[in-house]
């Protein structure tokens, strides 16, 4: 892999950042699958349970979109961390049931996110058109 030019080294951190932030929420809740079946969130509403199991999927697919600098994973895994932090916070605090310490990390990941997202929006749309042509085969 070639090195990156200096200005892209921090977009690349805040693109690592994503990645390993969202890899987290997906080994979480694979794993509470895993050990925990079809019924993990069981003393929990069926919304949220059905949300947490959403993210399941959510999580990759999000990661995969960032590895591949789309856009649409900024999108995604903004609207994913808002919707997880308004959940979390909102079961915590009425449910319980949740650490503080997930609760001030996971909150702690979307201020990063809210943070980085202008930068990468603007990165991975420098990289939508690098290496394509037009439809005719110019460039």
């Amino acid at each position: 892999m070639p090195a990156l030019p200096a200005p892209a080294r921090p977009l690349r951190v805040f693109q690592i950042l994503w990645v390993i932030g969202f890899l987290i929420g997906t080994t979480t809740h694979t794993a509470d699958l895993i050990f925990g079946g079809l019924d993990v969130y069981g003393g929990f509403p069926p919304g949220v349970r059905l949300f947490w199991v959403s993210l399941t999927i959510l999580d990759p697919v999000t990661v995969v979109l960032i590895i591949l600098r789309r856009r649409s994973g900024i999108v995604l895994g903004s609207a994913v961390i808002v919707a997880d932090i308004a959940v979390n916070w909102t079961v915590f605090l009425t449910i319980g049931g949740l650490s503080v310490f997930g609760i001030a990390n996971q909150s702690l990941f979307a201020v990063i996110i809210a943070v980085t997202a202008r930068p990468l929006w603007i990165w991975f749309g420098r990289s939508s058109t690098r290496g394509r042509g037009d439809v005719d085969g110019t460039a």
